[in-house]
């Protein structure tokens, strides 16, 4: 009887069990902490955003427009996935940006749903087993008891990439891998900033109504200035630019044009402070305020002044550490892949998830790539399974 394993017990690797074990194969799914889908449930206090509808060129373009990803997503998009998670019994709802929701706004009851779903179809998942590599005869982990090897007809990893490790996606596999692999980047990673001390006091503030603007991309967006920095989904939306050097600017008052800020700036103040007419005149709250001043002092008069307001640079030391992004970029180079995610130099042995070399915006294209590549890999592994029995019943 063809077996699977399955080693990464995230939205990917459990995707890839799902298909397996329909398939009537023997699954066992590993992971090295004590219990799965931790960074999946993490995601879910947000409210875990399941997918972004919207038309496929748009949606395919949040990837790059990757060939490689392209038939893996066109399978299964924005769609699928919604099917899916009813199929689960988990009711979801589109909101006005797009995004896709369970309704009960949490990871946690189709987690439940989902792993009851696996228990009912066989498969047994083992936990507090960490992977060390590849060995004759299998993979091997350290566990509790001791190293064990495991071995199967098909292998999916499903390890992540490097973010968050402390829910178990620490990056060490390109070690043992044996394969090419992009070194990792941050992605939707939030910016560091050292602030001057007048900031302390807006720590924590929301920053709204504004567009961020990098390269050849902008957005309309909020972020929160922290301790560290900026951080939050009008940064993460241009997060790759801003990683590859490009500026960032803020258009501090996007619906008013420059010379309509101007304009109103050329009025006479009295004995108003510069900050008061700014204030008054633009309605510039305290945070929008404070970054101005921050990055735009010594502030001009006239005609600069309102350039510096639609177009303030934002100066930062760069990303935030690669363990505080949400995702990353890097990984196995599809190069190293057939068109089956299989890696070419290691028959039966599958990818699937943030271990590939592939990076999206938040907002649901994160989790849809996962599944669906998880999805492709579990379906691959079992024509390479069904094969191997063939050619077993041949001799």
């Amino acid at each position: 009887m063809s077996t699977a394993l399955v080693i990464g017990a995230g939205p990917a690797g459990l995707m890839a069990a799902e298909e397996l074990a329909l398939a009537g194969i023997a699954v066992t799914v590993v992971d090295a902490k004590p219990s799965v889908g931790r960074k999946f449930l993490m995601a879910g206090k947000s409210g875990l955003n399941l997918t972004k509808d919207e038309p496929a060129p748009r949606f395919l373009a949040q990837f790059g427009n990757r060939p490689e990803l392209t038939h893996i997503l066109t399978e299964f998009g924005p769609t699928q996935v919604r099917d899916w998670a009813q199929g689960l019994g988990i009711e979801v709802f589109t909101g006005s940006s797009g995004r896709v929701f369970p309704k009960a706004m949490k990871a946690s009851p189709l987690l439940r749903a989902w792993l009851a779903r696996l228990a009912g179809l066989g498969v047994a998942i083992r936990t507090r087993m960490k992977c060390t590599g590849q060995v004759e005869g299998g993979f091997a982990f350290d566990t509790p008891a001791g190293r064990e090897v495991i071995g199967a007809t098909v292998t999916v990893l499903a390890m992540g990439g490097a973010s968050w490790a402390r829910l178990g996606s620490d990056g060490a596999w390109p070690g043992w891998i044996g394969a090419d692999v992009a070194p990792f980047q941050p992605a939707n990673v939030g910016l560091s900033v050292a602030w001057s001390e007048h900031m302390q006091r807006h720590f924590g503030a929301p920053v709204k109504s504004v567009r961020l603007s990098a390269g050849d991309q902008e957005t309309r967006g909020e972020f929160v200035i922290s301790q560290k920095g900026l951080e939050g989904g009008g940064i993460y939306a241009l997060s790759k630019v801003v990683r590859d050097e490009a500026p960032l600017y803020l258009d501090l008052v996007p619906d008013v044009t420059r010379d309509e800020v101007a304009q109103r700036l050329s009025r006479p103040r009295g004995k108003s402070t510069q900050a008061a007419q700014l204030r008054k005149a633009l309605k510039l709250d305290p945070a929008r305020l404070a970054l101005l001043q921050e990055f735009g002092r010594p502030l001009p008069q006239g005609a600069a002044l309102a350039g510096l307001i639609k177009r303030l640079e934002v100066r930062h030391a760069g990303p935030r550490p690669i363990d505080e992004a949400i995702s990353t970029a890097g990984g196995l180079l599809w190069s190293a892949l057939n068109p089956g995610l299989m890696i070419k130099d290691n028959p039966g042995v599958f990818a699937a998830g943030e271990m590939l070399d592939w990076e999206a915006p938040t907002g649901g294209y994160l989790i849809n790539a996962c599944l669906a590549t998880g999805r492709h890999a579990g379906r691959s592994a079992v024509s390479f399974a069904r094969a191997e029995a063939g050619s077993l019943v041949d001799i």
